[in-house]
């Protein structure tokens, strides 16, 4: 689907899920508000305003297990988490809830919305961690990693600050690697295949990766690092 408003291509699928349980429900009402950014994207403004410190962003959060995981280990980093699909967020917040975290926020929406009312040098991470591959050809184009995209997080990441991409499917690893090189603003130290066929030990499992390990597929974990200018 093409956004004439953004004039950009959508790079997720579906928004909704089957109908959020009662008590989902209840959470998207009472909790869900205090720690939704979402008003401050509405209306055009620094989703960071208020926020000192350490920030990391974590695109597309699926179930959420990433996110709340890297909250809990981290506490003094604020973690925001960007996603569109509903029962996702909702998860995100139950989570929020039984861990008693405050260092989440979250957005439920498109993340280029968010990148583009950062300032510049403003994260020092972010996680794209295996985003929907677009698998058709004529569907390659959906994809997030792009080149207007790793513009924009090249404008946002700190000067040696992080940005991790995982996917199991080759081809997108491939279409990643070809458009950060290209870029040149990031550096991959990598020496290797360990490096990245092996997952670190503070980057969890999913439920999405264990169900690609089961149907035979590889994660592949990629971490570089924002060159002070492009190379």
């Amino acid at each position: 689907m093409f956004n004439r408003e953004t004039n950009s291509f959508r790079t997720f699928g579906r928004a909704k899920g089957k109908p959020l349980s009662p008590a989902q429900a209840a959470l998207m009402e009472t909790e869900f508000p205090r720690i939704d950014f979402g008003e401050a994207v509405k209306a055009g403004e620094n989703p960071l305003a208020d926020i000192d410190g350490k920030v990391w962003l974590e695109i597309g959060f699926g179930g959420a297990e990433h996110l709340l995981w890297q909250a809990e280990k981290n506490p003094d980093v604020t973690l925001l988490g960007v996603e569109p699909f509903l029962n996702g967020v909702a998860k995100a917040v139950r989570g929020v809830v039984d861990k008693d975290l405050n260092n989440i926020r979250l957005h439920r929406g498109d993340a280029r919305d968010v990148l583009k009312l950062l300032p510049d040098n403003s994260l020092d991470r972010v996680f794209v961690l295996f985003p929907d591959p677009w698998h058709k050809a004529r569907h390659n184009k959906r994809r997030i990693i792009n080149e207007e995209f790793l513009a924009q997080l090249y404008r946002v990441i700190k000067p040696g600050g992080t940005f991790r991409f995982g996917s199991d499917i080759i081809h997108y690893v491939d279409w990643t690697l070809t458009r950060l090189k290209r870029h040149g603003g990031f550096e991959w130290p990598a020496s290797s295949q360990d490096q990245w066929r092996v997952r670190p030990d503070d980057w969890p499992s999913t439920r999405y990766l264990e169900k690609a390990i089961r149907e035979g597929r590889s994660g592949h974990f990629f971490e570089f690092t924002k060159r002070d200018t492009p190379s």
